[in-house]
């Protein structure tokens, strides 16, 4: 081997650049460094993510913006060639007006995917130009402000929308999700007292965190896989949908291709406004897990909630519950007859394999819906039950109970956790 051969410099430029796009972007540009022939080989990149590690470490935060925005402007300016993926992460920018002018830029540069987390502080308020990035697939937006220009026709090609503390009104954000005719994936995270209504035909993922105070999904065949968290107090949450007949059926009235529900605090509070028990329009044919958190076995109407939905969907494979321990009994909750006179008994849960139920207070529907379980889940394999921690001197007596109840499966094993990692 000759000591002045220079193996790397002579590898293919699609090589190089799968090289290069492994190391953080400081590192990939001071290859430029290295020779002549290294100088301008970083400028081709078409991933660049920006972050505070692309500056000296520095406790001046001043100094460190300024570093900051001479490096991601620099680095644009030398850029040669397209660039598909955008991303900005820092702590040190807040509402820059460098921003502006690196969005019109890449607005030129057939930007595919934009993803922008700026500092706590004072919101960035997004320039128009940014929906003029027709060809965007991926947009991610962190802390900002958002309003779309009356010009606005919207994404055409986006698949993949995030926006996590976002101020937008809330006939925008209706118009920015339907004016995405191929939009997969959508998550809106930290929104405040929204009454949202989806319309998007080929949404495939959905997850909703916030204040939200009504949810329609008006024309969503397509999802197969749904996450919600209702972030309210509880004075807040007794007025969820009082204008609607069912949220039940605005909400899950129209995807018959959900395979994966996961309804965290508040879901099934929410969801038991209006509700009945009974058959839906549709049946969940591809449901297969479902995962509700935070219910309240002391309010019978939450109960109709998972009673409707496990009864609707016969492949129902894996079932997980976490209960409530500080709920609240409601008024007109009836007593434990319920499971004899009016749930229905020719009922088969012909697929469930796995049930978890954790935060379990002892209360008396809570065993009755167990019952009902194991009564009627002949190829149920584990029933694994975890008792609320405030739950001390019944455990004892839950236990004998739990061994007590018949089950329909030879193979089912109860597992009763007593601690809590």
């Amino acid at each position: 081997m000759h000591a002045e051969q220079d193996y790397i410099s002579d590898l293919p430029q699609s090589i190089i650049e799968t090289i290069l796009t492994k190391l953080p972007l400081r590192d990939a540009v001071r290859t430029c460094i290295l020779s002549n022939k290294w100088r301008y080989k970083w400028a081709t990149l078409t991933h660049l993510e920006f972050n505070d590690n692309c500056v000296s470490c520095t406790h001046d935060r001043a100094l460190a913006e300024v570093n900051l925005v001479n490096f991601v402007t620099r680095a644009l300016f030398l850029h040669d060639g397209p660039i598909f993926r955008f991303t900005l992460s820092t702590l040190y920018l807040q509402n820059s007006p460098d921003v502006d002018q690196w969005l019109l830029f890449l607005s030129r540069k057939d930007v595919k995917e934009l993803v922008l987390e700026l500092a706590d502080g004072e919101w960035f308020r997004a320039p128009s130009c940014l929906f003029a990035c027709r060809k965007l697939v991926r947009l991610e937006l962190v802390r900002c402000e958002l309003d779309p220009p009356l010009s606005f026709k919207g994404f055409m090609n986006l698949k993949y929308l995030n926006l996590q503390q976002v101020l937008i009104a809330p006939e925008a954000v209706e118009n920015l999700i339907a004016c995405c005719p191929l939009l997969e994936s959508l998550t809106l995270s930290y929104f405040d007292s929204l009454e949202l209504t989806i319309r998007a035909p080929s949404l495939k993922f959905l997850i909703l965190e916030g204040e939200f105070k009504d949810i329609c999904l008006e024309n969503t065949p397509m999802l197969v896989a749904i996450s919600v968290a209702m972030y309210t107090a509880d004075d807040v949450a007794d007025l969820f949908g009082q204008n609607s007949s069912s949220n039940f059926d605005k909400f899950l009235g129209g995807v018959p291709s959900l395979e994966r529900l996961i309804g965290h605090i508040y879901f099934t509070k929410y969801m038991s406004v209006g509700n009945t028990l009974g058959k839906t329009q549709i049946a969940y044919q591809k449901l297969k897990v479902i995962e509700l958190y935070q219910v309240s076995f002391e309010d019978m109407k939450e109960i109709m909630v998972i009673l409707r939905l496990i009864l609707n969907a016969p492949n129902l494979q894996e079932l997980q519950i976490s209960g409530s321990s500080n709920s609240s009994p409601a008024l007109e909750a009836p007593d434990l007859d319920f499971w004899e006179n009016e749930c229905p008994c020719d009922c088969t849960f012909n697929q469930l394999k796995i049930v978890k139920m954790t935060e379990m207070s002892d209360v008396p529907h809570e065993m009755r819906f167990i019952e009902f379980l194991l009564r009627n889940s002949p190829v149920l394999e584990v029933l694994s039950i975890t008792p609320s921690v405030y739950v001390t001197d019944g455990r004892i007596n839950m236990l004998i109970e739990l061994l007590r109840l018949k089950r329909a499966s030879a193979e089912a094993e109860i597992i009763f956790v007593q601690d809590q990692v």
